[in-house]
């Protein structure tokens, strides 16, 4: 069993630690360690704002790829934000819209799941220069931002 000493509000106190889940579990549970839920939420739904402006910069300036690439990084920091609340924790580090919004309690439709899977293969390509999916026209580009913009307001909405 190894002991480790950690600072709370009250001063030092000695814990004896058998392993990384107890340790996470003191953290968590120990008011003056506690993670700031709300700030984490606050944090991802602030990136979905700023982004969502990016988005629309670079699409108006027909940087295509890279616009719906920060569609996706919208969609991805607002899901972040729900999954945050449901499991009171910090976010899993990964880019799958489909694998964010299954650890959420949201009920995304077929509709929406579909077009999380259509930001999926635009992320790739920003993430991974050899992967080069076929680009939309205009026409679909603005289509895809619409609904990104739609998709942010419903998600914080329900927050």
């Amino acid at each position: 069993m190894n002991s480790l000493y950690l600072e709370s509000v009250s001063g030092f106190k000695l814990i004896q630690i058998e392993n990384c889940k107890d340790f996470r579990k003191f953290v968590i549970n120990s008011p003056s360690l506690m993670l700031n839920i709300q700030k984490q939420i606050d944090y991802w739904k602030t990136g979905a704002d700023e982004d969502i402006e990016t988005a629309a910069l670079l699409i108006r300036e027909n940087r295509t790829l890279h616009g719906i690439f920060f569609c996706h990084l919208v969609i991805e920091k607002a899901i972040k934000a729900h999954v945050i609340k449901k499991i009171g924790d910090v976010a899993p580090r990964s880019h799958n819209l489909i694998y964010l919004s299954e650890q959420t309690e949201l009920d995304f439709d077929d509709l929406t799941q579909l077009f999380l899977g259509i930001l999926m293969k635009y992320q790739l390509q920003g993430r991974y220069p050899d992967y080069n999916p076929v680009l939309p026209d205009q026409i679909k580009v603005n289509e895809y931002f619409t609904r990104t913009k739609e998709l942010l307001l419903w998600l914080k909405m329900k927050l």
